[in-house]
Order: C-alpha cells, then sequence, then structure tokens
C-alpha cells in the first residue's frame, strides 16, 4: 500500500517539460528570498510606527501598483513577448526593493511600494503566458500546480528565515535579500532557458472556441469576481491575521513566521498529489472552487469559537486547503478560457482580480478591526466567502448551459438551473 502511495506521487510529477521545471527553479529561488511581504504590516507598526489605518493605505497602495503593473504585463506580454517582461520584472523589482527600504515618509513609502508592485507584477500575466508555451495542454493544471508548488516551499523557507533575521538583524536585511533574490533569478532565466513562441495551443474543451473580447465574456467576468472575492479574503492572512497573531495570541515575530511556513509545508507536502487525483476524477473546476471557497472562509471563522492556541493551527489547515483547491484550479480555468491572440488580455485580467483584492481587502480589515475589533472583522469576511459561494454556483451553470450548446447562454441559462 505504500508503494503504492508512493509510485502515485512519484506519477503526479511526471511528464511536465524540462523548462516548467527550470521556471519553477527559479520561482522557487526568487519567493525564497521574498521575506518582507508577510511582514509588510507589522515592518509598518512596528518599526515605522503607523497606525493601522496608515498601514491599511499603504496596503491599499501595494494593491493599486499591482493592478497597474498586472494590466501593463499583459499589454507588453502581447507585444514584445512573455520573456522580456519576466526579466524587466524581475530586474526592476530587484533594484526597488532595496531602495524602498530607505522611504520613510508615508507618502514616499505608499508611492514606492505602488511602484514596486507595478514592476513586480508585471511578471505574473507574462509567467501565465510562459506556462501556455512550454507546457502541453493536458498538463497545465499540473505545472501550473508545479510552479506554485515552488512559490509555496519557498514560501515556507522565507517568513521562517525572515522571523530569524528580524530577531537577530533589523527589517531592512529583508529588502536586501528581496531585491538580490529578485535579480537572481532573472540571471538564471536568461541563462537557463529560452525562449519560444508563446502562442497558445486551442484546446478541445466545452468552451466555446470562436474569438471574443475577456471584456465580453461574461463567465470569465463572472470567474473574476469569484478571483476578487477569495482573493479579499485569503488575503487577510498576510495583512490583519500576523496582527491578529501578535496583539491577541502574543506570538513573536519568529513564531509567526514559523506559523505561516506551516501553509508551505502543507502545499509542498500534499497539493500536487491532490491536483493529479482532482484532475483525474469527475468533479468540475467550477465545483472544486466552490469546495475551496467554504474552506478559505472557514479558515478564518474558526478564530471566532475559541481563544486556544491550536485553533490557530487549524485555522491555517482550513486556510491552505482552501488555497489548494481554489487558486491552481482557477489559474487553470483562466488558460482554458483564453483564446489564441488574447492571452495577454485574458492572462491579464486574471491577476488584476487578484490584485484589487489587495486595494480592497487589507485595507477593509484594518478599518473594521480599528473600529470594531477582530471578532466582527472574521465574521464579515465569512459574509464575503458566502457571497464568493454563490457566485461559484451561478458560474456552474452558466458553464453547464455553454456545454449544452446554447448559443445565447444569458437567455437559456434558466434552462440549466433546478
Amino acid at each position: 500500500m505504500i508503494k503504492r502511495q508512493l509510485d502515485a506521487y512519484i506519477q503526479s510529477y511526471q511528464g511536465l517539460s524540462r523548462e516548467i521545471w527550470l521556471l519553477a527553479l527559479i520561482t522557487f529561488i526568487n519567493r525564497a528570498g521574498t521575506m518582507v511581504v508577510p511582514f509588510l504590516s507589522l515592518y509598518l507598526t512596528a518599526s515605522l510606527g503607523y497606525s493601522l489605518s496608515e498601514v491599511g493605505w499603504v496596503m491599499t497602495s501595494f494593491g493599486a501598483g499591482s493592478i497597474v503593473g498586472a494590466w501593463i504585463g499583459g499589454k507588453l506580454t502581447d507585444k514584445i513577448g512573455y520573456y522580456k517582461v519576466m526579466l524587466l520584472s524581475l530586474i526592476g523589482a530587484g533594484i526597488i526593493f532595496i531602495v524602498v527600504q530607505y522611504l520613510n515618509d508615508f507618502w514616499y513609502l505608499a508611492s514606492g511600494i505602488f511602484v514596486l508592485m507595478l514592476v513586480a507584477d508585471m511578471f505574473r500575466p507574462a509567467m501565465y503566458v510562459s506556462i501556455r508555451a512550454y507546457s502541453k495542454p493536458e498538463n497545465n493544471t499540473r505545472s501550473v500546480t508545479l510552479i506554485r508548488l515552488a512559490i509555496n516551499l519557498g514560501f515556507s523557507f522565507g517568513p521562517a528565515i525572515g522571523g530569524a533575521i528580524i530577531a537577530t538583524l533589523s527589517y531592512g536585511t529583508l529588502f536586501w535579500i528581496d531585491g538580490i533574490t529578485c535579480m537572481s533569478a532573472a540571471i538564471l532565466l536568461y541563462l537557463l532557458i529560452s525562449e519560444k513562441d508563446g502562442a497558445p495551443v486551442q484546446e478541445k474543451s466545452g468552451v466555446a472556441t470562436k474569438q471574443q473580447s475577456a471584456y465580453t465574456d461574461i463567465s470569465y467576468l463572472v470567474f473574476l469576481a469569484v478571483v476578487f472575492i477569495t482573493g479579499v479574503v485569503f488575503l487577510q492572512m498576510f495583512a490583519t491575521v500576523p496582527l491578529y497573531y501578535k496583539t491577541v495570541h502574543h506570538l513573536t515575530e519568529a513564531q509567526i513566521g514559523w506559523l505561516i511556513s506551516l501553509n508551505g509545508m502543507i502545499i509542498f507536502l500534499l497539493e500536487m498529489p491532490l491536483i493529479n487525483w482532482l484532475e483525474k476524477s469527475r468533479i468540475s473546476k467550477a465545483s472544486i472552487i466552490w469546495i475551496g471557497t467554504l474552506f478559505l472562509g472557514l479558515g478564518f471563522w474558526v478564530f471566532n469559537f475559541s481563544t486556544w492556541g491550536g485553533i490557530l493551527i487549524i485555522s491555517m489547515v482550513f486556510i491552505t486547503l482552501g488555497e489548494m483547491l481554489v487558486f491552481p484550479f482557477g489559474n487553470s480555468f483562466a488558460m482554458e478560457r483564453s483564446q489564441k491572440g488574447k492571452a495577454g488580455e485574458y492572462m491579464a485580467l486574471f491577476p488584476i482580480a487578484f490584485s484589487a483584492a489587495h486595494i480592497i481587502g487589507p485595507n477593509v480589515g484594518m478599518q473594521l478591526i480599528e473600529k470594531f475589533g477582530y471578532t466582527f472583522t472574521w465574521s464579515m469576511v465569512f459574509v464575503a466567502t458566502a457571497v464568493g459561494l454563490l457566485l461559484c454556483y451561478y458560474l456552474r451553470y452558466r458553464l453547464k448551459a455553454e456545454e449544452a450548446g446554447y448559443g445565447n447562454t444569458d437567455q437559456k441559462i434558466s434552462s440549466a438551473l433546478p
């Protein structure tokens, strides 16, 4: 039995291209050095003395830069290619990370964070298009999952090391490490991976194949609304949850780093075999995203049931399960939905939806905590989750209507509803 499980685990990694494995390595190196983001809210409050309201607005500039960067990245990917955009983003972000640590004034820092995220998140749509170029269509979900695995493995090291560095050195050291690893990733990308034609292979699926703009694809827009809501919920883990750990449970930065690292370790151990099993099942992507959204919301709601320290681990397990279900299959859905020649447009809107959550989520979370406290905030997070669940349900039946071959989904959607 153990041998069968081990064989199944190994099989889940087979069949992926050399370039995808190299992209995963580069992503791991880059993400392992990304130590600032999990501690950004603590850095702003503990080191710079900002109020929660000011932290909320800095996090909003973080999200605004992410949106603009994803949009520009999508446009540039369609014009100059994903490869050049990835190199430009990694090198530029590396330089700006080092500069941002010297910005202490509120407006300078907010502007610096905006520019940093603009440059850094140009990388995301380019990365998604590169996966289409280097992966076979049938391996898209597993290719995305391997990249996410690298991100989370790096992320499991980053917070733990970052917490130790803060305790022994300073927050400023984290910015230097982030900058150097970004530029190191750019060098490895240039040396190890050659650019390929990024035109997507047209897949045979139930999705309509005629050319259309992502902005007129109603089902895709509903999906993006789900991405936005799940992003608002998930991002509390990096904005408000570290403050909750610190102020309510009195954890140290090192303890917070280790607890957040649990997320990355669970994903490293379980996500790929879980995705491989789900891909072979008959469960639709929309249904999987629905289940994942529910787990995400529960991960924050459980805070209200107990002040026992173990609830923090239970919460992290729920959040991680939700993340493992929502994001790989969300990535895969976006890639399948995109049309030939429209890859940049579709794959830019996907991270833009998540980036919009950066604008709303952390700021709203901070404001709610400051005015109403943590209990009310976690309840509101679950209300947002409920809205996401309803949208997932609606998306599922829109897709069923499309698969049934209706020419006008909006007119015929009622036929697919129970």
